[in-house]
């Protein structure tokens, strides 16, 4: 029995120190490497602005990312309406932010449909292309979505309600979230553009 224990006590404490170094270390190193690889990815999309959206289109200036449809019942008309109230509220602060409105239903959502949907709030640009490039974009930016069926035949979108923030080198900041209280909105985007 002694000579087990000598074998056994070991090594459990090197496997307990194991989980340690990856609980303290390794782990919180490796989650934020992934934050770090926000939106970038193999994906190429095309905006309502005519020019194409990829990993190189969040670099050279402060950007907005939002992925949402057209057919949405309050989420997305609600975050445009907040992005239009921030962009009053900073005034020539926010003439730099670079605005993305990224669909999760390219079936429905064509280019034409988005720039009117999303026309009304100065600057921001609609994102669209085909289902494969929009799954790629979504596993870019680690955006959930997914097609819920409705009773007539219908159907709606279910899928993340968060506006990524990245900085002018397309290296992302942080979020800001549904409905966040509008001074901590601000304080974020301040951050973003100071």
């Amino acid at each position: 029995m002694p000579r087990l224990l000598r074998i056994v006590v070991p090594a459990g404490a090197l496997v307990a120190s194991a989980v340690l170094v990856w609980l303290a270390w390794l782990q919180p190193y490796l989650a934020e490497e992934d934050v770090l690889k926000l939106g970038h990815g193999d994906y190429s999309l095309v905006g309502t602005d005519g020019q194409p959206f990829t990993e190189a289109s969040l670099q050279g200036a402060p950007s907005a990312v939002f992925f949402g449809f057209t057919h949405c019942p309050e989420v997305c008309p609600t975050t445009l309406g907040d992005i239009a109230g921030w962009q009053d509220e900073l005034g020539d602060e926010a003439s730099d932010l670079r605005v993305f409105f990224v669909t999760v239903d390219p079936e429905r959502d064509t280019t034409e449909m988005l720039g009117d949907y999303v026309g009304w709030v100065p600057g921001v640009v609609g994102v669209t292309g085909d289902a494969a490039e929009i799954r790629a974009a979504e596993k870019a930016f680690r955006i959930y979505s997914r097609k819920i069926p409705l009773s007539d035949g219908e159907y709606t979108m279910d899928h993340s309600a968060l506006v990524l923030l990245f900085d002018d080198s397309g290296r992302f900041v942080e979020p800001i979230g549904y409905q966040e209280d509008l001074d901590r909105a601000l304080a974020k985007l301040r951050r973003l553009l100071s």
